[in-house]
Order: C-alpha cells, then structure tokens, then sequence
C-alpha cells in the first residue's frame, strides 16, 4: 500500500514538533508561542502543502467537497423527477 503522506512531509512535521519542544514554534499572525501537539502537526503538514510535498486535503476541504458533490447530485434527481412528470 502506498504511503499516505511523503517523506518530505514527514520531516516537517518532525521540525515543527522540535521547535514547539524546544518553545520556538509560533503560530501564524498572531505568532504566539505553540504549546498544542495536534496544532504544531498542522503547522507541519500545511508548510509540507505549501511547499509541495505529497499530503492530504484538509479535512475541511475535503467534507466541502462532498458536501457539493451531493448537492449537484440531489438537484439532477430533481430535475429528472421534473421532466419525468412533465413528459407523462
């Protein structure tokens, strides 16, 4: 099975972890100090996206996408229903 996430990105989720052991790690505009594990993953894994390593979509992303998805799919049932009515 092939791997989820590269090698490159998870290198930078290892130096983000370091610098946030290590009280160095600050967050985006705010640039406070990052103390949270899961935030200083994130942190990795987007500077891992940005620079073009092989990672995942958000999972933000990702339930927008399927929440189109279904949409688009619930309104050509619709309109099937309607010319279906429409030709009887």
């Amino acid at each position: 099975m092939a791997r989820q996430y590269s090698k490159k990105a998870s290198a930078d989720v290892e130096r983000a972890m370091k610098k946030r052991k290590a009280g160095t790690l600050k967050s985006g505009r705010s640039g406070r100090k990052v103390r949270s594990r899961k935030q200083a993953i994130a942190i990795g894994l987007s500077e891992a996206r940005r620079e073009g390593a092989k990672v995942p979509k958000t999972a933000s992303s990702r339930s927008s996408s399927k929440k189109s998805a279904s949409k688009t799919r619930k309104s050509a049932k619709k309109s099937a229903k309607k010319r279906a009515s429409k030709r009887s």
